[in-house]
């Protein structure tokens, strides 16, 4: 029964489903069966009356070509013919030279007649709407051989469906014990089979905060891809855990001295009440509140890069000649408000990569802020679009400020990590979170010097194929 068609609150049972596939066919085939056996029956039994048939046709054309014709067949002859429990029986005796002898009934007769002397020919013919079966041979008469006697037997089907139906009440009942048996082993073989998941149902019982893989020692080879759904599943739970545990140390780690921070400006700004100290502390708290507002942001930025969910995230075709523009476009207010000369490169060839806008909206802006903090008032941004020379696409980030030491290149992109370098305010996650999005659309990082002294950040996209 589907789910649709479930009555609400009824539990599927896999006992349930296992005993109507395996019980239903049984019960077709017994009826399948008993069909079956009542046309090899009914073969059989026409067999058996044919031969009868046969016999018939044959001793009364023996007894009257021996005995020869005096008008009438012999009391003999007419007795057998006409003596059937089963049913009824007919005959005809014609002679080529005298016409029609005899007979009970008049028989329609064969359309091809057999070779005076052979074996007797057997056909199906009609009696006043009513099937018959008919025999017919031809002998010479007795009494003149050149007279040629045609004899035709024939009788109704009512013996033969009779025999049949007898056969097949002897064979039903064996059968149907058979069957029976057959429904009951599979009732037990089912019943007692999915006990086979009782240690497993109880290994899992036996858990409470544990989401390690299940495994597969007492595992039934038809029930492996479910416990490695499973497996699967609790793999994303764990990953989900992490995640929360480490977004939990991560803002705490971010926050507590933003945090600490206000409350010790709040308690100066309460124990002097003086202009100056009130504004100073104003001036402290404005800060640190706008510290731990970018803290907050960029931890949630950087746990939603990290999510399961962002590899399943759906990539669509992205000309990078055309989108970059805009999205630099929307942070030329804030780089005039920093004093940083914000601009753009790019070619005129297309550059289309698989991508998602705002996941690519995001990278661009953590690139465009690390740049514009770090470079400092009266440096120059540039963003640009550039061909790889490996088939892809390049976004380039630069700036001409103080750079970073070589020694602190390849730790760029560590979560929290700073340069001794660096100037205070920043979090350490904003490349953090550029390395995290460079991996869900399969691109690579590369930090180098820029051609002015700073800092050169490449985003390298393969090619564009569709996935």
């Amino acid at each position: 029964m589907s789910s649709r068609s479930r009555a609400p609150g009824a539990t599927p049972s896999l006992r349930g489903r296992l005993l109507t596939f395996l019980l239903v066919p049984v019960l077709l085939v017994l009826v399948g069966d008993a069909l079956l056996t009542y046309a090899g029956a009914l073969a059989y039994s026409n067999s058996i009356h044919d031969k009868d048939l046969s016999d018939s046709a044959v001793t009364l054309a023996t007894m009257e070509s021996s005995h020869g014709l005096a008008g009438d067949i012999a009391p003999q002859a007419r007795f057998l013919l006409e003596f059937d429990p089963d049913g009824r029986t007919f005959f005809t005796i014609d002679s080529s030279k005298r016409g029609r002898l005899d007979q009970n009934e008049d028989i329609p007769p064969n359309a091809t007649v057999p070779a005076v002397g052979a074996a007797p020919r057997l056909y199906d013919t009609m009696h006043r709407r009513r099937p018959l079966r008919a025999a017919v041979m031809r002998v010479p008469s007795a009494d003149d051989p050149s007279d040629i006697l045609t004899i035709q037997v024939a009788e109704t089907l009512k013996g033969r469906r009779q025999r049949a139906g007898e056969i097949l009440l002897l064979t039903v009942p064996l059968q149907s014990l058979l069957i029976l048996a057959i429904l009951c082993l599979v009732w037990f073989g089912v019943t007692h089979g999915l006990r086979v998941l009782d240690p497993l149902t109880a290994r899992l019982a036996r858990r409470e905060h544990d989401l390690g893989p299940i495994g597969e020692t007492d595992v039934p080879v038809e029930i492996l891809p479910l416990t490695r759904t499973i497996d699967g599943l609790f793999a994303r739970l764990r990953g989900v855990f992490v995640l929360q545990e480490r977004f939990i140390a991560d803002a705490a780690h971010q926050l507590r001295t933003p945090l600490a921070g206000l409350r010790m400006h709040v308690e100066r700004a309460l124990a002097n009440r003086s202009p100056e100290a009130m504004a100073d502390a104003f001036e402290h708290i404005e800060r640190l509140t706008a510290r731990a507002s970018r803290a907050s942001t960029q931890l949630l930025s950087l746990t939603r890069a990290q999510s399961p969910n962002s590899d399943h995230t759906p990539l669509v075709d992205i000309d990078l000649q055309k989108a970059v523009p805009g999205m630099v476009g929307q942070r030329i207010h804030d780089a005039i408000a920093a004093g940083v000369d914000l601009g753009f490169e790019g070619g005129d060839q297309p550059r289309v990569v698989r991508g998602d806008a705002l996941m690519l909206q995001e990278m661009l802006d953590n690139l465009i802020d690390n740049a514009i903090a770090h470079a400092g008032r009266g440096s120059s941004v540039t963003v640009g679009v550039a061909a790889d020379p490996a088939g892809g696409s390049q976004l380039i980030v630069e700036d001409n400020g103080p750079g970073v030491p070589d020694e602190w290149l390849s730790r760029l992109g560590e979560r929290f990590f700073r340069a001794p370098s660096a100037r205070e305010g920043g979090t350490g996650l904003g490349l953090a979170i550029v390395e995290r999005i460079a991996d869900v659309h399969a691109a690579n990082v590369r930090f180098s010097h820029a051609r002015g002294g700073g800092l050169r950040v490449e985003i390298v996209f393969p090619v564009a194929i569709e996935r």
